[in-house]
Protein backbone atom coordinates (compact mmCIF):
# COMPACT_ATOMS: atom_id res chain seq x y z
CA UNK A 1 0.00 0.00 0.00
CA UNK A 2 1.28 3.46 -0.89
CA UNK A 3 2.26 5.79 1.92
CA UNK A 4 -0.27 8.35 0.76
CA UNK A 5 -3.06 5.72 0.94
CA UNK A 6 -1.92 4.69 4.41
CA UNK A 7 -1.96 8.25 5.61
CA UNK A 8 -5.34 8.91 4.00
CA UNK A 9 -6.88 5.77 5.46
CA UNK A 10 -5.49 6.20 8.98
CA UNK A 11 -6.09 9.94 9.29
CA UNK A 12 -9.51 9.55 7.60
CA UNK A 13 -10.59 6.83 10.03
CA UNK A 14 -9.36 8.93 12.94
CA UNK A 15 -11.28 11.90 11.59
CA UNK A 16 -14.48 9.85 11.17
CA UNK A 17 -14.23 8.51 14.74
CA UNK A 18 -13.64 12.01 16.10
CA UNK A 19 -16.73 13.24 14.22
CA UNK A 20 -18.70 10.24 15.48
CA UNK A 21 -17.52 10.91 19.04
CA UNK A 22 -18.62 14.51 18.73
CA UNK A 23 -22.02 13.45 17.30
CA UNK A 24 -22.67 10.85 20.05
CA UNK A 25 -21.62 13.30 22.74
CA UNK A 26 -23.88 15.98 21.31
CA UNK A 27 -26.81 13.56 20.99
CA UNK A 28 -26.65 12.32 24.57
CA UNK A 29 -25.98 15.75 26.01
CA UNK A 30 -29.07 17.02 24.24
CA UNK A 31 -31.08 14.08 25.62
CA UNK A 32 -29.88 14.77 29.14
CA UNK A 33 -30.70 18.42 28.71
CA UNK A 34 -34.20 17.52 27.48
CA UNK A 35 -34.79 15.21 30.46
CA UNK A 36 -33.65 17.81 32.98
CA UNK A 37 -35.67 20.49 31.24
CA UNK A 38 -38.78 18.28 31.53
CA UNK A 39 -38.23 17.84 35.25
CA UNK A 40 -37.65 21.53 35.81
CA UNK A 41 -40.42 22.77 33.56
CA UNK A 42 -43.17 20.23 34.20
CA UNK A 43 -42.71 18.89 37.72
CA UNK A 44 -40.65 21.42 39.66
CA UNK A 45 -42.98 24.26 38.60
CA UNK A 46 -46.04 22.29 39.66
CA UNK A 47 -44.48 21.66 43.08
CA UNK A 48 -43.74 25.36 43.36
CA UNK A 49 -47.33 26.28 42.44
CA UNK A 50 -48.70 23.71 44.94
CA UNK A 51 -46.56 25.13 47.75
CA UNK A 52 -47.73 28.68 46.94
CA UNK A 53 -51.39 27.57 46.92
CA UNK A 54 -51.01 25.88 50.33
CA UNK A 55 -49.43 29.02 51.76
CA UNK A 56 -52.24 31.18 50.30
CA UNK A 57 -54.84 28.74 51.70
CA UNK A 58 -53.32 29.10 55.16
CA UNK A 59 -53.68 32.91 54.88
CA UNK A 60 -57.40 32.83 53.92
CA UNK A 61 -59.36 34.70 56.54
CA UNK A 62 -56.30 36.68 57.69
CA UNK A 63 -55.09 38.17 54.43
CA UNK A 64 -57.51 39.62 51.92
CA UNK A 65 -55.05 38.91 49.04
CA UNK A 66 -54.78 35.22 49.87
CA UNK A 67 -57.59 34.17 47.50
CA UNK A 68 -56.12 36.17 44.62
CA UNK A 69 -52.69 34.61 45.23
CA UNK A 70 -54.28 31.16 45.33
CA UNK A 71 -56.12 31.86 42.10
CA UNK A 72 -52.97 33.17 40.38
CA UNK A 73 -50.96 30.00 41.16
CA UNK A 74 -53.95 27.85 40.25
CA UNK A 75 -54.11 29.41 36.79
CA UNK A 76 -50.38 28.72 36.33
CA UNK A 77 -50.93 25.12 37.29
CA UNK A 78 -53.79 24.81 34.81
CA UNK A 79 -51.26 25.77 32.11
CA UNK A 80 -48.65 23.22 33.39
CA UNK A 81 -50.55 19.92 33.36
CA UNK A 82 -47.99 17.34 32.14
CA UNK A 83 -48.55 14.10 34.04
CA UNK A 84 -51.27 11.45 33.79
CA UNK A 85 -54.10 12.19 36.30
CA UNK A 86 -52.78 15.68 36.93
CA UNK A 87 -55.61 17.25 34.88
CA UNK A 88 -58.35 15.54 36.86
CA UNK A 89 -56.82 16.60 40.18
CA UNK A 90 -56.39 20.15 38.90
CA UNK A 91 -60.08 20.37 37.84
CA UNK A 92 -61.15 19.11 41.25
CA UNK A 93 -59.01 21.87 42.86
CA UNK A 94 -60.68 24.41 40.60
CA UNK A 95 -64.16 23.21 41.63
CA UNK A 96 -63.23 23.28 45.32
CA UNK A 97 -61.72 26.76 44.93
CA UNK A 98 -65.01 28.05 43.48
CA UNK A 99 -66.79 26.74 46.59
CA UNK A 100 -64.07 28.31 48.77
CA UNK A 101 -64.61 31.71 47.27
CA UNK A 102 -68.29 31.59 48.29
CA UNK A 103 -67.48 30.36 51.81
CA UNK A 104 -63.86 31.12 52.75
CA UNK A 105 -64.17 29.84 56.30
CA UNK A 106 -65.54 26.41 55.44
CA UNK A 107 -63.01 24.06 57.01
CA UNK A 108 -64.24 21.03 55.06
CA UNK A 109 -63.43 22.77 51.78
CA UNK A 110 -60.01 23.70 53.18
CA UNK A 111 -59.35 20.04 54.00
CA UNK A 112 -60.56 18.86 50.59
CA UNK A 113 -58.32 21.36 48.78
CA UNK A 114 -55.32 20.30 50.88
CA UNK A 115 -55.95 16.62 49.96
CA UNK A 116 -56.16 17.55 46.25
CA UNK A 117 -52.91 19.61 46.42
CA UNK A 118 -51.21 16.70 48.23
CA UNK A 119 -52.34 14.36 45.46
CA UNK A 120 -51.01 16.78 42.85
CA UNK A 121 -47.68 16.91 44.68
CA UNK A 122 -47.51 13.11 44.87
CA UNK A 123 -48.12 12.74 41.13
CA UNK A 124 -45.26 15.18 40.29
CA UNK A 125 -42.86 13.64 42.83
CA UNK A 126 -43.47 10.24 41.30
CA UNK A 127 -42.83 11.77 37.84
CA UNK A 128 -39.57 13.32 39.07
CA UNK A 129 -38.34 9.94 40.30
CA UNK A 130 -39.35 8.28 37.04
CA UNK A 131 -37.71 10.95 34.88
CA UNK A 132 -34.53 10.85 36.98
CA UNK A 133 -34.25 7.15 36.23
CA UNK A 134 -34.65 7.90 32.54
CA UNK A 135 -31.90 10.59 32.74
CA UNK A 136 -29.67 8.15 34.56
CA UNK A 137 -30.14 5.55 31.84
CA UNK A 138 -29.38 8.21 29.22
CA UNK A 139 -26.17 9.17 31.06
CA UNK A 140 -25.09 5.52 31.29
CA UNK A 141 -25.69 5.02 27.57
CA UNK A 142 -23.74 8.22 26.82
CA UNK A 143 -20.84 7.00 28.92
CA UNK A 144 -20.74 3.65 27.12
CA UNK A 145 -20.95 5.06 23.60
CA UNK A 146 -18.52 7.91 24.25
CA UNK A 147 -16.03 5.45 25.83
CA UNK A 148 -16.31 3.07 22.88
CA UNK A 149 -15.86 5.84 20.35
CA UNK A 150 -12.95 7.40 22.34
CA UNK A 151 -11.27 4.00 22.60
CA UNK A 152 -11.53 3.62 18.83
CA UNK A 153 -9.95 7.05 18.34
CA UNK A 154 -7.18 6.19 20.79
CA UNK A 155 -6.51 2.83 19.11
CA UNK A 156 -6.23 4.32 15.65
CA UNK A 157 -4.10 7.22 16.93
CA UNK A 158 -1.81 4.76 18.74
CA UNK A 159 -1.43 2.64 15.60
CA UNK A 160 -0.55 5.76 13.60
CA UNK A 161 1.90 6.89 16.29
CA UNK A 162 3.69 3.55 16.34
CA UNK A 163 3.79 2.77 12.62
CA UNK A 164 3.59 6.03 10.68
CA UNK A 165 6.84 7.75 11.85
CA UNK A 166 8.86 4.63 11.18
CA UNK A 167 7.26 4.05 7.78
CA UNK A 168 8.23 7.59 6.74
CA UNK A 169 11.45 8.27 8.69
CA UNK A 170 13.26 4.94 8.20
CA UNK A 171 13.28 5.05 4.38
CA UNK A 172 14.32 8.72 4.50
CA UNK A 173 17.16 7.88 6.91
CA UNK A 174 18.34 5.03 4.72
CA UNK A 175 18.11 7.23 1.64
CA UNK A 176 20.09 9.98 3.41
CA UNK A 177 22.90 7.57 4.26
CA UNK A 178 22.97 6.35 0.68
CA UNK A 179 23.15 9.93 -0.62
CA UNK A 180 26.14 10.54 1.69
CA UNK A 181 27.83 7.48 0.21
CA UNK A 182 27.16 8.78 -3.29
CA UNK A 183 28.56 12.19 -2.27
CA UNK A 184 31.75 10.38 -1.16
CA UNK A 185 31.93 8.93 -4.70
CA UNK A 186 30.85 5.43 -3.62
CA UNK A 187 28.68 5.03 -6.69
CA UNK A 188 28.08 1.29 -6.09
CA UNK A 189 25.71 2.17 -3.21
CA UNK A 190 22.10 0.97 -3.64
CA UNK A 191 18.91 1.24 -1.54
CA UNK A 192 16.24 -1.45 -1.19
CA UNK A 193 12.74 -0.57 -0.02
CA UNK A 194 10.09 -3.24 -0.06
CA UNK A 195 6.55 -2.70 -1.27
CA UNK A 196 4.97 -0.53 -3.87
CA UNK A 197 4.92 2.71 -1.91
CA UNK A 198 6.35 6.02 -3.05
CA UNK A 199 9.61 5.09 -1.30
CA UNK A 200 9.87 2.01 -3.49
CA UNK A 201 9.59 4.20 -6.58
CA UNK A 202 12.11 6.61 -5.03
CA UNK A 203 14.50 3.71 -4.37
CA UNK A 204 14.27 2.55 -7.97
CA UNK A 205 14.91 6.09 -9.25
CA UNK A 206 17.84 6.52 -6.83
CA UNK A 207 19.38 3.22 -7.88
CA UNK A 208 19.07 4.22 -11.53
CA UNK A 209 20.80 7.52 -10.78
CA UNK A 210 23.58 5.76 -8.85
CA UNK A 211 24.10 3.33 -11.72
CA UNK A 212 24.41 6.18 -14.22
CA UNK A 213 26.81 8.00 -11.88
CA UNK A 214 28.87 4.83 -11.61
CA UNK A 215 29.05 4.60 -15.38
CA UNK A 216 29.91 8.29 -15.55
CA UNK A 217 32.62 7.92 -12.90
CA UNK A 218 34.19 5.10 -14.88
CA UNK A 219 34.24 7.20 -18.05
CA UNK A 220 36.91 9.73 -19.09
CA UNK A 221 34.40 12.57 -18.88
CA UNK A 222 34.49 12.47 -15.09
CA UNK A 223 38.28 12.79 -15.13
CA UNK A 224 38.08 15.68 -17.54
CA UNK A 225 35.56 17.50 -15.37
CA UNK A 226 37.69 16.81 -12.30
CA UNK A 227 40.69 18.34 -14.02
CA UNK A 228 38.53 21.29 -15.08
CA UNK A 229 37.49 21.87 -11.48
CA UNK A 230 41.10 21.52 -10.40
CA UNK A 231 42.22 24.18 -12.87
CA UNK A 232 39.35 26.50 -11.88
CA UNK A 233 40.28 26.11 -8.21
CA UNK A 234 43.94 26.79 -9.03
CA UNK A 235 43.03 29.94 -10.97
CA UNK A 236 40.69 31.15 -8.20
CA UNK A 237 43.46 30.73 -5.62
CA UNK A 238 46.05 32.69 -7.62
CA UNK A 239 47.12 35.96 -6.06
CA UNK A 240 47.31 37.66 -9.46
CA UNK A 241 44.17 38.70 -11.37
CA UNK A 242 43.37 36.36 -14.28
CA UNK A 243 40.66 36.85 -16.92
CA UNK A 244 39.98 34.38 -19.74
CA UNK A 245 38.06 35.14 -22.94
CA UNK A 246 36.94 33.07 -25.90
CA UNK A 247 37.64 33.80 -29.55
CA UNK A 248 34.66 36.18 -29.66
CA UNK A 249 35.88 38.28 -26.73
CA UNK A 250 33.36 36.93 -24.20
CA UNK A 251 34.67 36.46 -20.66
CA UNK A 252 34.79 32.76 -19.80
CA UNK A 253 36.28 32.95 -16.32
CA UNK A 254 37.69 35.45 -13.84
CA UNK A 255 39.24 34.65 -10.49
CA UNK A 256 38.51 36.42 -7.20
CA UNK A 257 41.45 38.82 -7.59
CA UNK A 258 40.20 39.92 -11.01
CA UNK A 259 36.74 40.54 -9.56
CA UNK A 260 38.21 42.64 -6.73
CA UNK A 261 40.48 44.66 -9.01
CA UNK A 262 37.87 45.44 -11.68
CA UNK A 263 35.18 46.30 -9.14
CA UNK A 264 32.61 44.23 -11.05
CA UNK A 265 30.60 41.33 -9.69
CA UNK A 266 31.47 37.88 -10.99
CA UNK A 267 28.01 37.53 -12.51
CA UNK A 268 28.54 40.86 -14.32
CA UNK A 269 31.99 39.85 -15.56
CA UNK A 270 31.62 36.22 -16.62
CA UNK A 271 29.55 35.75 -19.76
CA UNK A 272 29.74 39.39 -20.86
CA UNK A 273 31.61 40.63 -23.96
CA UNK A 274 34.71 42.59 -23.00
CA UNK A 275 33.81 45.22 -25.60
CA UNK A 276 30.64 46.05 -23.66
CA UNK A 277 32.44 46.00 -20.31
CA UNK A 278 35.16 48.30 -21.65
CA UNK A 279 32.59 51.01 -22.37
CA UNK A 280 31.97 51.65 -18.66
CA UNK A 281 35.06 50.17 -16.98
CA UNK A 282 38.40 51.96 -17.48
CA UNK A 283 40.49 49.02 -16.30
CA UNK A 284 38.79 46.58 -18.68
CA UNK A 285 39.33 49.10 -21.49
CA UNK A 286 43.04 49.19 -20.64
CA UNK A 287 43.29 45.40 -20.44
CA UNK A 288 41.70 44.69 -23.83
CA UNK A 289 43.93 47.21 -25.62
CA UNK A 290 46.43 45.54 -27.93
CA UNK A 291 49.84 45.15 -26.25
CA UNK A 292 52.64 47.24 -27.73
CA UNK A 293 55.64 45.62 -26.07
CA UNK A 294 57.56 42.51 -26.99
CA UNK A 295 56.37 39.13 -25.67
CA UNK A 296 52.86 40.59 -25.43
CA UNK A 297 53.87 42.85 -22.55
CA UNK A 298 53.34 46.57 -22.20
CA UNK A 299 56.56 48.44 -22.76
CA UNK A 300 55.47 51.57 -20.92
CA UNK A 301 54.49 52.31 -17.33
CA UNK A 302 52.71 49.58 -15.35
CA UNK A 303 48.95 49.75 -14.82
CA UNK A 304 48.06 51.60 -11.63
CA UNK A 305 44.88 50.44 -9.85
CA UNK A 306 43.49 51.18 -6.40
CA UNK A 307 43.29 47.71 -4.88
CA UNK A 308 43.73 46.16 -1.44
CA UNK A 309 43.25 49.57 0.17
CA UNK A 310 46.17 51.25 -1.62
CA UNK A 311 47.56 52.15 -5.01
CA UNK A 312 48.74 48.92 -6.61
CA UNK A 313 50.76 48.35 -9.75
CA UNK A 314 50.23 45.56 -12.24
CA UNK A 315 52.08 44.38 -15.33
CA UNK A 316 49.79 43.03 -18.01
CA UNK A 317 50.52 39.91 -20.02
CA UNK A 318 48.16 38.62 -22.70
CA UNK A 319 48.51 34.93 -23.59
CA UNK A 320 46.80 33.88 -26.81
CA UNK A 321 45.50 30.29 -26.83
CA UNK A 322 45.92 28.63 -30.23
CA UNK A 323 45.11 25.01 -31.04
CA UNK A 324 45.42 22.81 -34.08
CA UNK A 325 42.21 20.75 -34.45
CA UNK A 326 42.60 17.04 -35.01
CA UNK A 327 43.15 16.27 -38.67
CA UNK A 328 43.92 19.88 -39.58
CA UNK A 329 47.17 21.71 -40.22
CA UNK A 330 46.10 25.28 -39.62
CA UNK A 331 45.94 26.41 -36.01
CA UNK A 332 43.15 28.66 -34.86
CA UNK A 333 42.72 30.90 -31.87
CA UNK A 334 40.17 29.79 -29.28
CA UNK A 335 40.68 32.54 -26.74
CA UNK A 336 43.08 34.57 -24.66
CA UNK A 337 44.13 34.82 -21.04
CA UNK A 338 44.89 38.22 -19.54
CA UNK A 339 47.26 37.97 -16.58
CA UNK A 340 48.02 40.92 -14.31
CA UNK A 341 51.22 40.43 -12.38
CA UNK A 342 51.13 42.31 -9.10
CA UNK A 343 54.42 44.22 -9.00
CA UNK A 344 53.40 46.51 -6.16
CA UNK A 345 56.04 45.14 -3.71
CA UNK A 346 58.77 45.55 -6.36
CA UNK A 347 57.47 49.03 -7.18
CA UNK A 348 57.63 49.97 -3.51
CA UNK A 349 61.16 48.56 -3.22
CA UNK A 350 62.18 50.39 -6.40
CA UNK A 351 60.74 53.62 -5.05
CA UNK A 352 62.61 53.14 -1.77
CA UNK A 353 65.80 52.40 -3.74
CA UNK A 354 65.31 55.51 -5.88
CA UNK A 355 64.77 57.69 -2.82
CA UNK A 356 67.84 56.20 -1.14
CA UNK A 357 70.04 56.72 -4.21
CA UNK A 358 68.76 60.28 -4.64
CA UNK A 359 69.47 61.06 -0.99
CA UNK A 360 72.93 59.48 -1.02
CA UNK A 361 73.87 61.08 -4.37
CA UNK A 362 72.74 64.47 -3.19
CA UNK A 363 74.67 64.14 0.08
CA UNK A 364 77.83 62.95 -1.72
CA UNK A 365 77.98 65.90 -4.12
CA UNK A 366 78.75 68.36 -1.33
CA UNK A 367 81.84 66.58 0.10
CA UNK A 368 83.11 65.80 -3.44
CA UNK A 369 82.80 69.46 -4.33
CA UNK A 370 84.70 70.30 -1.14
CA UNK A 371 87.45 67.86 -2.14
CA UNK A 372 87.75 69.51 -5.55
CA UNK A 373 87.92 72.93 -3.93
CA UNK A 374 90.64 71.69 -1.57
CA UNK A 375 92.59 70.34 -4.56
CA UNK A 376 92.35 73.73 -6.26
CA UNK A 377 93.68 75.36 -3.10
CA UNK A 378 96.55 72.85 -2.90
CA UNK A 379 97.58 73.64 -6.47
CA UNK A 380 97.37 77.39 -5.98
CA UNK A 381 100.85 79.03 -5.67
CA UNK A 382 99.77 80.95 -2.56
CA UNK A 383 99.37 77.64 -0.70
CA UNK A 384 102.85 76.42 -1.46
CA UNK A 385 104.83 74.53 -4.08
CA UNK A 386 104.12 70.84 -4.62
CA UNK A 387 106.82 68.38 -5.57
CA UNK A 388 106.40 65.81 -8.33
CA UNK A 389 105.00 63.05 -6.17
CA UNK A 390 102.52 65.43 -4.60
CA UNK A 391 101.38 66.54 -8.07
CA UNK A 392 100.79 62.91 -9.00
CA UNK A 393 98.73 62.36 -5.83
CA UNK A 394 96.70 65.52 -6.44
CA UNK A 395 96.01 64.51 -10.05
CA UNK A 396 94.95 61.05 -8.91
CA UNK A 397 92.63 62.51 -6.29
CA UNK A 398 91.20 64.94 -8.82
CA UNK A 399 90.57 62.13 -11.32
CA UNK A 400 88.83 60.03 -8.69
CA UNK A 401 86.79 63.02 -7.55
CA UNK A 402 85.69 63.72 -11.11
CA UNK A 403 84.69 60.09 -11.52
CA UNK A 404 82.76 60.12 -8.23
CA UNK A 405 81.08 63.36 -9.18
CA UNK A 406 80.09 61.92 -12.53
CA UNK A 407 78.73 58.74 -10.86
CA UNK A 408 76.72 60.67 -8.29
CA UNK A 409 75.42 62.92 -11.06
CA UNK A 410 74.26 59.90 -13.06
CA UNK A 411 72.65 58.33 -10.00
CA UNK A 412 70.89 61.57 -9.17
CA UNK A 413 69.67 61.97 -12.76
CA UNK A 414 68.36 58.40 -12.82
CA UNK A 415 66.56 58.83 -9.50
CA UNK A 416 64.97 62.02 -10.85
CA UNK A 417 63.92 60.19 -14.00
CA UNK A 418 62.37 57.34 -12.01
CA UNK A 419 60.51 59.72 -9.74
CA UNK A 420 59.38 61.90 -12.66
CA UNK A 421 61.06 65.05 -11.34
CA UNK A 422 62.98 65.86 -14.54
CA UNK A 423 61.10 68.20 -16.85
CA UNK A 424 61.95 68.77 -20.51
CA UNK A 425 62.78 72.30 -21.63
CA UNK A 426 61.78 72.14 -25.28
CA UNK A 427 62.85 75.18 -27.30
CA UNK A 428 64.42 75.96 -30.72
CA UNK A 429 68.06 74.90 -30.69
CA UNK A 430 70.98 74.94 -33.14
CA UNK A 431 72.48 71.44 -33.60
CA UNK A 432 75.88 72.93 -34.48
CA UNK A 433 75.95 74.71 -31.13
CA UNK A 434 75.30 71.38 -29.40
CA UNK A 435 78.19 69.79 -31.32
CA UNK A 436 80.50 72.66 -30.49
CA UNK A 437 79.64 72.47 -26.79
CA UNK A 438 80.07 68.71 -26.45
CA UNK A 439 83.35 68.62 -28.39
CA UNK A 440 84.72 71.40 -26.22
CA UNK A 441 83.65 69.62 -23.03
CA UNK A 442 85.44 66.39 -24.02
CA UNK A 443 88.49 67.73 -25.88
CA UNK A 444 90.77 67.76 -22.83
CA UNK A 445 89.99 64.10 -22.11
CA UNK A 446 90.65 63.24 -25.79
CA UNK A 447 93.97 65.14 -25.84
CA UNK A 448 95.15 63.21 -22.78
CA UNK A 449 94.66 59.98 -24.73
CA UNK A 450 95.94 61.37 -28.02
CA UNK A 451 92.55 60.82 -29.65
CA UNK A 452 91.48 63.02 -32.53
CA UNK A 453 87.85 64.24 -32.39
CA UNK A 454 86.55 64.57 -35.97
CA UNK A 455 83.30 66.50 -36.59
CA UNK A 456 81.37 65.66 -39.77
CA UNK A 457 78.09 67.62 -40.17
CA UNK A 458 75.80 68.20 -43.12
CA UNK A 459 75.49 71.77 -44.29
CA UNK A 460 72.38 73.86 -43.70
CA UNK A 461 71.28 71.98 -40.58
CA UNK A 462 67.79 73.18 -39.51
CA UNK A 463 66.84 74.46 -36.08
CA UNK A 464 65.31 71.84 -33.80
CA UNK A 465 62.67 72.08 -31.09
CA UNK A 466 64.43 69.98 -28.45
CA UNK A 467 65.85 70.11 -24.94
CA UNK A 468 69.37 71.22 -25.88
CA UNK A 469 70.86 70.61 -22.42
CA UNK A 470 69.74 66.98 -22.20
CA UNK A 471 70.57 66.27 -25.83
CA UNK A 472 74.07 67.68 -25.24
CA UNK A 473 74.32 65.48 -22.12
CA UNK A 474 73.58 62.39 -24.23
CA UNK A 475 76.06 63.35 -26.94
CA UNK A 476 78.72 64.08 -24.31
CA UNK A 477 78.11 60.66 -22.78
CA UNK A 478 78.54 59.03 -26.20
CA UNK A 479 81.80 60.89 -26.84
CA UNK A 480 83.15 60.16 -23.35
CA UNK A 481 82.45 56.43 -23.77
CA UNK A 482 84.02 56.47 -27.24
CA UNK A 483 87.19 58.09 -25.86
CA UNK A 484 87.29 55.59 -22.98
CA UNK A 485 87.01 52.49 -25.20
CA UNK A 486 89.10 53.70 -28.17
CA UNK A 487 92.78 52.85 -28.38
CA UNK A 488 95.31 55.60 -27.69
CA UNK A 489 96.10 57.91 -30.61
CA UNK A 490 92.88 56.78 -32.31
CA UNK A 491 90.02 58.72 -33.81
CA UNK A 492 86.40 59.43 -32.81
CA UNK A 493 84.00 60.71 -35.46
CA UNK A 494 81.03 62.89 -34.41
CA UNK A 495 78.52 63.18 -37.28
CA UNK A 496 75.18 64.91 -37.84
CA UNK A 497 73.09 63.84 -40.81
CA UNK A 498 69.73 65.00 -42.13
CA UNK A 499 67.09 62.34 -42.67
CA UNK A 500 63.36 62.18 -43.41
CA UNK A 501 62.08 64.60 -40.78
CA UNK A 502 64.86 63.79 -38.31
CA UNK A 503 68.46 64.69 -37.54
CA UNK A 504 70.77 61.81 -36.72
CA UNK A 505 73.58 62.41 -34.22
CA UNK A 506 76.19 59.64 -34.15
CA UNK A 507 79.51 58.94 -32.46
CA UNK A 508 81.81 56.33 -34.01
CA UNK A 509 84.78 54.83 -32.19
CA UNK A 510 87.46 52.31 -33.11
CA UNK A 511 87.12 50.11 -30.03
CA UNK A 512 86.71 46.36 -29.83
CA UNK A 513 82.95 46.50 -30.53
CA UNK A 514 79.99 44.83 -28.85
CA UNK A 515 78.93 41.23 -29.30
CA UNK A 516 75.38 40.75 -30.74
CA UNK A 517 74.09 39.04 -27.57
CA UNK A 518 74.74 42.23 -25.55
CA UNK A 519 73.36 44.81 -27.97
CA UNK A 520 69.71 44.50 -26.84
CA UNK A 521 70.76 45.06 -23.21
CA UNK A 522 73.28 47.84 -23.68
CA UNK A 523 70.71 50.50 -22.77
CA UNK A 524 69.38 48.64 -19.69
CA UNK A 525 69.99 50.15 -16.29
CA UNK A 526 73.16 49.06 -14.47
CA UNK A 527 74.19 46.79 -17.35
CA UNK A 528 77.83 46.71 -18.40
CA UNK A 529 79.36 44.53 -21.09
CA UNK A 530 81.39 41.76 -19.43
CA UNK A 531 85.11 42.43 -19.61
CA UNK A 532 84.72 46.17 -20.17
CA UNK A 533 86.03 48.99 -18.01
CA UNK A 534 83.59 49.03 -15.09
CA UNK A 535 84.58 52.37 -13.66
CA UNK A 536 81.05 53.72 -14.36
CA UNK A 537 77.64 52.91 -12.96
CA UNK A 538 76.05 51.43 -16.06
CA UNK A 539 73.46 54.19 -15.97
CA UNK A 540 74.76 56.62 -18.61
CA UNK A 541 73.21 54.86 -21.62
CA UNK A 542 69.97 54.14 -19.71
CA UNK A 543 69.66 57.84 -18.84
CA UNK A 544 70.46 58.74 -22.45
CA UNK A 545 67.68 56.45 -23.67
CA UNK A 546 65.15 58.11 -21.33
CA UNK A 547 66.25 61.62 -22.39
CA UNK A 548 65.95 60.87 -26.12
CA UNK A 549 62.72 58.86 -26.05
CA UNK A 550 60.99 61.46 -23.87
CA UNK A 551 61.71 63.97 -26.64
CA UNK A 552 60.06 61.67 -29.21
CA UNK A 553 63.36 60.41 -30.60
CA UNK A 554 65.07 57.07 -31.11
CA UNK A 555 68.40 55.78 -29.79
CA UNK A 556 70.48 52.80 -30.84
CA UNK A 557 73.85 51.24 -31.51
CA UNK A 558 75.55 49.64 -34.50
CA UNK A 559 78.53 47.48 -33.68
CA UNK A 560 80.52 44.48 -34.78
CA UNK A 561 83.19 42.76 -32.66
CA UNK A 562 86.64 44.09 -33.62
CA UNK A 563 85.24 46.88 -35.86
CA UNK A 564 84.24 49.45 -33.26
CA UNK A 565 80.78 50.84 -32.40
CA UNK A 566 78.55 53.65 -33.57
CA UNK A 567 76.09 55.05 -31.01
CA UNK A 568 73.40 57.30 -32.45
CA UNK A 569 70.17 59.05 -31.65
CA UNK A 570 67.58 60.66 -33.92
CA UNK A 571 65.42 63.65 -33.01
CA UNK A 572 62.57 65.17 -35.03
CA UNK A 573 63.34 68.45 -36.78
Amino acid sequence: MKTKTKLTFGVGALFVLIVLLAAVSTFYINNLKSDTDNILTANYNTLEYSRNMLMALDDVGRDTSALSRFESNLKRQISNQTEVGEGEVTRKIVADFNVLKSDPIDSAIHAEIRRDIAELTRLNMDAIVRKSEIAKETAESATIWISVTGAGCFLIAFILLVNLPGNIANPIKELTESIKQIADQHYDERVHFEGHSEFGELARSFNTMAQKLEEYANSKLEKLLMEKRRIETLIDNMHDPVIGTDEHGTVLFANHEAVNVTGLGKSELVGSPVAELAVENDLIRTLVREPTGRDNREDRDPIKVFAHGKESYFERETIDIDITPTGERQSRRIGSVILLRNITPFKELDSAKTNFIATVSHELKTPISSIKMSLDLLEHPATGTLNGEQHVLVDSIREDSERLLRITGELLDMSRLESGHIQLNMQPSDPKAIITYTVGATRTQAVQRGIDLVVDCDSDLPMMNIDAEKSAWVLTNFITNAIRYSPDNGRVVIAVRKGAGVLRFSVQDAGRGIEPRYRDRIFDRYFQVPGSNKSGTGLGLAISKEFIENQGGRIGVESEPGLGSTFFFELPC
